[in-house]
């Protein structure tokens, strides 16, 4: 799994489904399965697109890992 970085200057990183499953090393389909189940790190929606904080993704992972 790779390693979260923060964004420069404390901003608010998003990032789609894709990058989202390249980042956990995923296939596309398991991140949509997690959000059908309700499994998933959460999502925030711009129109039709899905977005994930990566400040909230690493914490999903963090209680995951506990």
């Amino acid at each position: 799994m790779k390693r979260a970085v923060a964004a420069p200057g404390g901003e608010t990183q998003l990032l789609s489904a894709a990058e989202l499953a390249e980042f956990l090393s995923v296939p596309l389909s398991t991140i949509y399965y997690w959000r059908h189940v309700g499994k998933g790190p959460p999502a925030l929606r711009a129109g039709r697109l899905l977005r994930f904080d990566l400040a909230s993704v690493c914490a999903w992972l963090e209680r995951r890992a506990g």
